[in-house]
Parts: C-alpha cells; structure tokens; sequence
C-alpha cells in the first residue's frame, strides 16, 4: 500500500464538526494537536471513537488526525467516531457492511430543541397563575 495516500471526511454530531484525515500508520489518533487520550478526559468518549477502528480490525493499521469545532466533547467524540467510518469506507470498501450494520454510518440527527417565545425554554413554561 501507498503510505503517502490519504483518506478525508467530514464527521457531524449535534453542533459539532469534526474534519477527519485518515492515513496508514501505527494507530495515532491525534484531536486538535493533542492526543486523543488526552484530548477526551471521560473513558466512554474514548471507547466511542474506537469503535469504528475495533469493529473492522483497523486499530493499528492507520493514523488519524482530526480538526473538531463547535459542541461539547461528547458530540466531538460522535462526531469524529462518524468521520472515521466515512475515512474507512473510502480506504476499505469492504468493511460498509460492517460499520452500517454497527450503526456508524448513520449520521445521528437529534438536534438541541430551540427556545420558543413565550416560555421559560423549549418545553419549560411559565407558571399558571389563577388569580
């Protein structure tokens, strides 16, 4: 294989933007500069960017090198874990079926509810007065 190939997709979760460079390498997964480890502070957001790579057997044969903007870190890790599937896809057609059936191609579409006029916030209300 080429090592100088790369493979680039755009991740998305809530308001989160996640710019996905996939080449092969070791396993490096480098967020924004900084290691993906350290970038993610909770385990569970670890574990939801990997699962892309442990799902197709793909954890030590590529290095990823992510640009995230906008939301919080587990929207960024949604977000990355969805650009990495995309970055898979282009590198080993083989693997669609399996990241499909995982549910990581999907792009997650549950967006924050908008404060409507009137109300305290998107459901809350104001208290009823009778009198």
């Amino acid at each position: 294989m080429d090592e100088t190939v790369k493979y680039v997709t755009v991740g998305r979760r809530k308001e989160a933007v996640a710019r996905v460079t996939l080449r092969h390498g070791k396993g490096n997964i480098m967020v924004n500069g900084e290691n993906a480890d350290q970038y993610f502070i909770r385990e569970t957001d670890r574990i939801i960017l990997k699962q892309p790579l442990a799902v197709t057997n793909n954890a030590v044969k590529f290095d990823i090198i992510a640009n995230i903007r906008g939301g919080g870190l587990t929207g960024q890790a949604g977000a990355l874990r969805h650009g990495i599937s995309r970055a898979l896809i282009i590198a080993d057609p083989v693997c669609k079926d399996i990241l499909r059936k995982g549910g990581f191609l999907t792009r997650d579409p549950r967006m924050k509810e908008r404060k409507k006029y009137g109300q305290k916030g998107a459901r809350k209300r104001f208290q009823w007065t009778k009198r």
